[in-house]
């Protein structure tokens, strides 16, 4: 189940990364929602996002370090 959560908050992700601002709320919401180690692994997908379309990186500020 929670890798199920994993993989649906990745589609999430994609779909909403052509707006910054829904992008940032859903990144909030990844962070509540998963577990740390998800997180972790979320992490290095949102950068590989950021890469994609560096309008992104202001939403980075909620990945905890």
């Amino acid at each position: 189940m929670a890798r199920a959560m994993l993989e649906y908050t990745k589609t999430i992700l994609n779909k909403v990364s052509f707006d910054n601002t829904l992008f940032c709320k859903e990144v909030q919401k990844a962070v509540d929602r998963l577990l740390p180690y998800e997180i972790e692994e979320i992490k290095i997908y949102i950068l590989s996002l950021v890469q994609q379309n560096p309008d992104l990186n202001q939403c980075l500020i909620y990945l905890k370090p």
